[in-house]
């Protein structure tokens, strides 16, 4: 029997193994079979977290939190969790290779992921001058040209954003009607570096070793255009991955799973979330990791509870 068992390998599942194990609680991480270390793992330079004044690459940094968790006795499990029965004080995991893990806390750290075009070249450039997060990038790109894909507030905050590195910024959308609030749309019109293209989907990401341009087609006519830029950055929304947990776990509006508060405490005793699959809005490795310390020092004070209340059932016995 476990004490805790963590389902996520990003900033937020390796930082709440970090607490739990410093409170001798044995974790074990469920890291997944192939995108262990979460979005980070694709990521190149990353200069907006603390304590790395020169930066650090990002798969330097979350092998860094796997070997700081385990130096404090984490069990790192490189396996996909297919199902889960949370109910009751005891939870199960089951994994894909047949192993059930029964632990008393599990903390649910699996991140989200961001929607893409669905081209061939995302793979191969990302991180080489095709981005989703303009606050993790945009640095990169001083007075470079980019655009953005995308029509909702997402994409107008990230076009804003880049205003203050790139000395052009397009926003390219498939028609011209945004789904973006008219105060950020306003704000985007009245930026003088910015420029709407409208009815305009990116067929084509160009370039070898750093994106070079894209190709577009109207929407309308069909039309096909070619366009130089440094960097293009995709704005058309994530999805938090709470697959897992359909009908067993409360979700938002946004899709993500419902905590209480500033807690990390679900609808279920026991059952924790952290990272971005609580976090419609931020989605930064640096809030990620403050929300796995809230998971794991919920969990720590949960066990300690139902410890003290096993005691006291036992004396009364």
């Amino acid at each position: 029997m476990h004490q805790v068992v963590i389902i996520g390998s990003g900033p937020a599942g390796y930082t709440a193994a970090i607490y739990a194990a410093r409170a001798n609680l044995n974790p074990v991480v469920v890291a997944s079979s192939v995108e262990f270390g979460g979005d980070l793992m694709t990521t190149t330079d990353v200069e907006n977290f603390p304590g790395f004044p020169d930066g650090v690459m990002g798969p330097d940094l979350m092998m860094k939190m796997q070997a700081q968790a385990e130096r404090f006795g984490t069990t790192i499990v490189f396996d996909d969790v297919v199902s889960l029965e949370l109910d009751g004080p005891v939870k199960k995991l089951v994994l894909g290779n047949g192993d059930v893990l029964e632990t008393r806390a599990v903390i649910y750290a699996t991140g989200s992921s961001y929607r893409k075009l669905g081209l061939p070249e995302e793979e191969k450039l990302s991180g080489h001058g095709l981005s989703w997060c303009a606050t993790c990038d945009g640095a990169f790109f001083r007075e470079k040209t980019v655009a953005v894909v995308g029509g909702g507030d997402s994409a107008m905050e990230e076009a804003t954003f880049l205003t203050r590195f790139a000395d052009k910024v397009y926003i390219i959308h498939r028609s011209d009607k945004l789904r973006a609030s008219a105060a950020m749309v306003d704000r985007a019109q009245q930026n003088p570096k910015i420029e709407f293209l409208f009815h305009q989907q990116v067929a084509h990401i160009y370039g070898t070793d750093q994106v070079s341009g894209v190709g577009l087609v109207h929407a309308e006519t069909g039309e096909e255009t070619t366009m130089d830029l440094d960097g293009l950055f995709i704005a058309i929304g994530s999805d938090p991955r709470t697959h897992l947990i359909h009908g067993q776990l409360d979700l938002t509006a946004e899709g993500t799973i419902a905590v209480n508060g500033r807690t990390s405490h679900t609808n279920i005793d026991g059952v924790f979330a952290a990272g971005d699959v609580v976090d419609p809005f931020y989605r930064q490795a640096v809030t990620a990791a403050g929300s796995g310390c809230v998971a794991a020092l919920d969990a720590q004070h949960y066990l300690e509870a139902m410890a003290d209340k096993e005691l006291a059932t036992n004396k009364a016995q």
